[in-house]
């Protein structure tokens, strides 16, 4: 993870999780802070914007706009190979034109800008660029939204070697899954890493890393941590943070424990056991690791109104570049994944939506048009060819007709 982000996004992280809760849950902190980086581009080049809700952007950020910014253009303009990501911003057409135009050119080149879509149109979007895992946008478009900002991150991967099948009961004795569950997973004697680390927030964790297979050079880790059950899940979350810092280069978490140091016998996060064997190492040590972990699978929706999530001052941001009044917003990401033998999936779709009251009563006039004597038709080529340039065909009327003999529409 780039060093630039993994502070400001584990901050988030751990602020975003407290607001879901301590229950069974997968969201993506970073489609959440990718939303407001991409909003920060509007705040960024403009100053007429940098306003107390661009402060409070760049403190639910975690580090100033023009960083986070640049943070959101370089991850989404290279598109990771095993993590697909797309963002978009549609509005009203119409309307949404009237801001000033030098933040679009600083959004992220790949980010879709236009008109709002119908409710079909969104729900496609977050199909396409979700792998199919998600069906539905998280956002419902009303006649009063006035634009609609979205991210969505999507991977789905195999393991480089695929879980080993143990049963459910070597999960240990004091798990409380062993009795729900017939088979767990453990993990294969290559490929995956573990470790015991001492930490300063729980004491010692168990660390499970499994890696996917590559694409083009590019990766996936799955990092997986555990603490006593007493720790609370804030703790473990920030930990696994922490630790996530390395966890792509293949190096040792910092802390690891030696095995010859720990007592042996079983602790709720392990057992620890001792044999005699042949072996290489110098001092005639020799540390083995595995895991067993269950399978799993999540769908949540969550509420990202909460103001330490930073989504009101986005959509203020965003609302005065575009010049479009907005009343209220909403803000909402849904987030699924699935953890098996073979490999892992995960998608999240986040939205944003700037809402209008209902504009006044007035009066609208519909004229509908009627051909029904003789009529004039001319038909125009149109020749535009690479790069903008028109053709020697573009304007030309190509035919043209005097309509005095109408038909009947044939029966279908």
């Amino acid at each position: 993870m780039r060093s630039d982000l993994h502070g400001p996004l584990s901050a988030y992280a751990a602020r975003l999780h407290a607001t879901v809760g301590d229950g069974h849950h997968v969201a993506s902190p970073l489609g959440a802070w990718l939303l407001l980086a991409v909003t920060a581009t509007t705040a960024d080049s403009d100053p007429a914007v940098a306003d107390g809700a661009a402060v409070k952007l760049a403190q639910a950020l975690g580090t100033d706009l023009p960083s986070a910014a640049e943070v959101a253009r370089t991850l989404l303009d290279a598109p990771h190979p095993l993590v697909g990501s797309a963002t978009a911003l549609w509005h009203t057409a119409g309307q949404g034109d009237d801001g000033s135009a030098a933040w679009r050119a600083a959004l992220p080149r790949t980010t879709e800008v236009g008109a709002l879509p119908e409710q079909a149109g969104l729900d496609a979007w977050a199909r396409e660029h979700t792998l199919g895992l998600i069906e539905t946008f998280p956002l419902t478009v009303e006649s009063e939204v006035v634009f609609i900002l979205a991210s969505a991150l999507a991977t789905r991967v195999s393991w480089a070697t695929p879980f080993d099948v143990a049963d459910a009961r070597a999960l240990g004795a004091n798990s409380p899954w062993a009795g729900q569950l017939r088979r767990a997973l453990r993990s294969p004697s290559d490929s995956h890493r573990c470790a015991i680390v001492s930490t300063a927030r729980a004491g010692d964790v168990i660390v499970h890393a499994a890696p996917a297979q590559t694409t083009d050079g590019a990766g996936l880790v799955v990092l997986s941590v555990a603490a006593a059950p007493q720790v609370p899940p804030a703790e473990v979350l920030a930990i696994a943070y922490d630790l996530s810092a390395g966890a792509a280069d293949g190096a040792p978490p910092a802390g690891g424990r030696s095995l010859f140091d720990l007592p042996l016998g079983e602790t709720p996060l392990w057992t620890l056991t001792e044999e005699r064997v042949h072996t290489w190492q110098r001092d005639g040590r020799e540390e083995r690791h595995n895991a067993v972990l269950p399978c799993w699978s999540a769908r949540n929706d969550h509420d990202l109104t909460a103001p330490a999530l930073g989504f009101p001052a986005a959509a203020t941001t965003l609302a005065t570049a575009l010049a479009l009044p907005m009343n209220e917003f909403e803000a909402r990401q849904t987030a699924v994944a699935r953890f098996d033998r073979y490999g892992f999936e995960a998608a999240a779709v986040t939205g944003m939506a700037g809402i209008t009251s209902m504009p006044p009563e007035g009066v609208a006039r519909t004229a509908e048009l009627r051909f029904g004597h003789p009529y004039a038709v001319v038909a125009v080529a149109t020749d535009t060819r690479a790069e903008g340039v028109t053709g020697p065909w573009h304007g030309v009327p190509v035919f043209s007709a005097w309509v005095a003999e109408p038909e009947d529409v044939p029966e279908a």
